[in-house]
This record gives C-alpha cells, sequence and structure tokens, in this order.
C-alpha cells in the first residue's frame, strides 16, 4: 500500500484502511434497501402514510443523485479524507435524526437531505481514497471488497430491517449507524490522503446544472411506476398525451448537455470546470462507466424482483426472504475479494464477460426456478450464478475506471462513477417494477377472459378493475379482498389461479429484461483492458 505521500504502510494498516472504507460503502447502501420491508411500519410510527415513507425513500435518492458530481468535487478541493469526515458526521447526524423523528418532516430532513447529502460526499471520496492508498497493483481487490461490501448491504438490508422491526424497532437501525459512523471516524485517521489542490473557485454553474440535469432524470424514473412511461396510467397527469415521465426524463438529459457544454466552455476560457469533459474522451474510462450502469441496472433489478416475489407471492417472512438471498450475497463477495487476490493478472475484460454471462444465466435460470416454488434448494444455484457474476464485475470495474486517468482526478471519477450507478440503480428497480407489473396485468386479464366458468359481468368488471391500476397482490391480500366482496367460491378460485400464474409471468418479463441488458452489456465491453493496471 501506497499513500498519497509516497510512503508505505505495513499490511495490518492497509486492512484497516480498507476495511473502514468498505464499512463506508456498507452504510451507504444499507439505506436503500433496509428500510424497504418496513415501510408500514415507519408510517404508523411517525402518523404519516405509506405513500409518505415511500417519498421520503424516493428523496434520498434525488439527493444523491443531485450533489454525486459536485461531492466530488468538494473531495478534491478540500481533501478526500476531509470530505469523507466530513460526509461521515452529516451522514452521522442525518442518522439520530432519523433514529429519534417524530413525524414525517424530520424524518424527512434526517433521511434524505442529510443523509443524502453526507452519501453524496462519502461515496466518491471513498474512490479517491481507495486510489490514493492502495498501489496499482492492489487497486482490483479494495475496489472489489468496497463495490461487495454495498451489494451485501443491499442483499442484507430486508434481513436487518425485518429483524429489527419484527423485534426492536425500524429506529435501532439508524442508531447503530450512528454507531458505525463513530468507528469510522475513530479509524478515519490512519487514512492517508493526497494533498489537496488549495483554493479555487467552484464552478456554481456547472453544479446547479448537473444536480438539476440528474436530479430531473431521476425522479422522472422514479415516478414512472405511479405515472406510467409514455402512456399515462389513469388519474395520472398527462402532458401533450405522454406521461410526465417522459418529459422529465427529456429534460434531465438536455440539463446534462447543457452541463457538458457548459464545462466544455469553462475549460476554454482556462476555467476550473465541475467536471473536465476530457475525461469522457477515455475509451477505457467510457466502457467501465457503461459496465457500472448495466450492472447496478441489472443487480437492481434483481434486488426488486426476486425479494418483492419471495415476500409477496410465497408469502415468506423478511427474515426468511434474506436467508434465501444469501447464496448470492455469500459468492458476490466471495468472487469480488478472491479473483483479485488469487488472479491478479487475470483480464479485466475477459472477467467482465464472465461475469455478464453468469448474470445471464443466473437471471435465466430464475425464471424457472422460481415456477417451482422458490425452494431453498431450488433458488440456491441461480443466485450463487447471479452473485459471482456481480462479484466478477465488482473485482474489475473500480480499477478499471480510476486507473483510466490521473490519480489527481480520482475524486472527479468517484463523482461521475457514483452518478452512474445511481442511474442504473434507479432505472434498473423501475424498469423490473414496471415490466412485471404491465405483464402481471395483462396476463391476469388473459386469464380471466378465456375462463368460460366465469360470467360476463365478473370479466367486465376486472378489466375496469385493472385499468385503474393493478398491485402485485399474496394470495392473503387477494382472498380477503374477495371475500370481503361476497364473491363466490368458484369466482374466487379462478381468481386465485390466474392471479398466481400472472405473477410468475410478470416475473418472468421482468427477469428476462434483466437478461436482455446483461446480454445488451456484452456488446459495450471492447472497450475494457485486456490487462490489469500496473504502476509505470
Amino acid at each position: 500500500m501506497t499513500s498519497g505521500a509516497g510512503g508505505a504502510a505495513r499490511p495490518a494498516t492497509a486492512r484497516l484502511v480498507m476495511w473502514t472504507l468498505a464499512a463506508g460503502q456498507f452504510l451507504m447502501a444499507l439505506d436503500s434497501s433496509v428500510m424497504n420491508v418496513s415501510i408500514a411500519a415507519v408510517a404508523d410510527d411517525v402518523g404519516t402514510t405509506v405513500t409518505g415513507i415511500q417519498g421520503a425513500i424516493t428523496a434520498y435518492t434525488l439527493v444523491m443523485a443531485m450533489f454525486m458530481i459536485p461531492g466530488g468535487k468538494v473531495g478534491a478541493l478540500i481533501g478526500r479524507r476531509r470530505a469523507f469526515v466530513i460526509g461521515c458526521c452529516i451522514y452521522g447526524c442525518g442518522s439520530l435524526t432519523t433514529a429519534l423523528a417524530p413525524d414525517l418532516p424530520v424524518l424527512l430532513l434526517g433521511w434524505s437531505v442529510l443523509e443524502g447529502i453526507g452519501a453524496a460526499l462519502i461515496l466518491p471520496a471513498i474512490v479517491a481514497l481507495v486510489a490514493t492508498n492502495f498501489s496499482v497493483e492492489r487497486r482490483a481487490a479494495a475496489y472489489g471488497l468496497v463495490a461487495a461490501a454495498g451489494a451485501v448491504a443491499i442483499a442484507l438490508g430486508p434481513l436487518i430491517g425485518g429483524f429489527a422491526t419484527t423485534y426492536l424497532s425500524w429506529r435501532w437501525v439508524f442508531a447503530a449507524e450512528v454507531l458505525v459512523v463513530l468507528g469510522i471516524l475513530v479509524l478515519a485517521r490512519r487514512i492517508s490522503d493526497a494533498a489537496s489542490r488549495g483554493p479555487t473557485r467552484v464552478d456554481l454553474v456547472g453544479s446547479v446544472l448537473s444536480a438539476l440535469g440528474l436530479g430531473t432524470f431521476v425522479y422522472g424514473v422514479l415516478r414512472s411506476g405511479e405515472w406510467g412511461w409514455a402512456r399515462p396510467k389513469p388519474d395520472a397527469p398527462a402532458w401533450l398525451g405522454l406521461s410526465p415521465v417522459m418529459w422529465l426524463m427529456l429534460a434531465g438529459l438536455l440539463l446534462v448537455w447543457c452541463f457538458l457544454y457548459w464545462e466544455a466552455r469553462v475549460v476554454e476560457r482556462k476555467g476550473e470546470p465541475l467536471v473536465d469533459p476530457a475525461l469522457l474522451r477515455s475509451r477505457q474510462l467510457r466502457g467501465g462507466l457503461t459496465m457500472f450502469f448495466f450492472q447496478y441496472l441489472v443487480m437492481m433489478g434483481v434486488f426488486f424482483a426476486v425479494p418483492l416475489y419471495l415476500s409477496v407471492a410465497l408469502g415468506l417472512s423478511a427474515l426468511a426472504t434474506g436467508a434465501r438471498l444469501l447464496p448470492l450475497s455469500l459468492t458476490l463477495l466471495a468472487a469480488a475479494t478472491l479473483i483479485p487476490r488469487f488472479l491478479p493478472d487475470v483480464s479485466p475484460r475477459l472477467t467482465v464477460r464472465l461475469g455478464l454471462l453468469a448474470l445471464l444465466v443466473g437471471t435465466v435460470a430464475l425464471t424457472t426456478a422460481l415456477d417451482t416454488g422458490a425452494g431453498a434448494e431450488i433458488v440456491t444455484l441461480p443466485l450463487l450464478l447471479v452473485g459471482t457474476g456481480m462479484g466478477a464485475l465488482a473485482s474489475q470495474l473500480g480499477s478499471v475506471t480510476v486507473s483510466a486517468v490521473p490519480e489527481e482526478q480520482s475524486a472527479e471519477v468517484g463523482g461521475i462513477q457514483n452518478a452512474v450507478t445511481n442511474l442504473g440503480s434507479s432505472i434498473g428497480t423501475a424498469l423490473a417494477g414496471s415490466v412485471l407489473i404491465t405483464v402481471l396485468a395483462s396476463s391476469f386479464l388473459t386469464s380471466i377472459e378465456q375462463n368460460p366458468a366465469l360470467p360476463a359481468e365478473v370479466k367486465q368488471r376486472t378489466a375496469v378493475e385493472l385499468q385503474n391500476g393493478v398491485t402485485f397482490l399474496s394470495d392473503a391480500q387477494l382472498k380477503a379482498a374477495l371475500d370481503a366482496s361476497g364473491t363466490d367460491e368458484e369466482v374466487a378460485r379462478a381468481a386465485m389461479d390466474a392471479n398466481a400464474a400472472a405473477r410468475l409471468d410478470g416475473l418472468r418479463a421482468a427477469l428476462m429484461i434483466l437478461a436482455f441488458a446483461s446480454v445488451l452489456a456484452l456488446f459495450f465491453t471492447s472497450s475494457i483492458p485486456t490487462r490489469q493496471p500496473r504502476q509505470p
């Protein structure tokens, strides 16, 4: 390991630094998944609705997306370790505020605003600090562990949240985060830092344009489930006959283009850009960022669709759902850390391609495994493949992107990299969810219409109900609704069978879309280098 000053550190210190940064990444990713199984409990506790808590989750994602690139620039100006420490302090204050929140506004302040801003400072700094603290030969292993920590947090989030909500309180999760932050701050003294560039002007116009562009695009994607992608859903707003989602995404892309155009003008005037557009001319960097996008698109799509099916369709508890996902978490961690250790000279391009193929085979295998009841003995092998593929990508991509630019620009690369992963996560979740619900509704309606045992008025009423929106219902939820409406036994049985088949069709379609994304990503792997980066 080498410090920013060029000194060497003992292996014990290197491991301590690695685990400190991995703990920071774990915390940032944990909040994205830990509360999804506790939304109802949180809403009841703070006196709001489920929609209000979902809005808080959306706001957390938006704040991160908006401030990720400026957060990377802050690290370049004041020092990466200082940005990391300040971000941890802000994040810890947000966690404490959330743990004590008596109502929704305080929850929004702590969870969405403070934690989101803290994450926007921490995540780019982690990327830069790995580049500063580890030699080129060891960066792949360090980036693999850090990336694996984030992915494992996403996988274990429902398990942790379910356990806390069932046996303690959701507030204990955020209280524990404060303790973890304090531990990170104590250990952060061991982290070496490169010297900052010194006082300089901050590109305020670029900061505003990047925040508005990324925020607008991500907000549009996040509202796609409620508004629809192109055709507006019933009771959803419509702008010129189209869903607002399309207009928001278009406006976001236009603002991002304006941001890049402005940055080019700043460089021409010999100013200090927020992001140097010349960075994106690097073929290797573009390839690494593209792979990051597809990795998080597929990963978050899987982490949305599979737990939803396990918990709702099969009625498993949050603890049981998390246990079913453990094979994925273990192989992801193993692949991300062991590939760089035992195959230090392996081709990054070959590893990424094999990882994408493992993702492809795993997601396709899941489409058939879940059809047989999703028992632990059935889903383990597909999840092992998915986890191995994700881990293989994680073991290489961080080193690929950072090694494409000079070390002093690693903070800017960290901001761009995390903005891209945020986009991939948002699109993957929204895409998997919308495809699942659309196919579910279509399959359910087809099953009802083709059932000769159902009277015409029932079929007509079902079509009207589906036009007003459909949800992913468990058998227990549907049976309760049918009993409440006085539906006779034959009709209820037909509806239950149609719902079970439609859920499977929706999940298969969502997984096949993610498999298609894995194949599409293979077309962009030629930009990944064939040799591991080495120090001159």
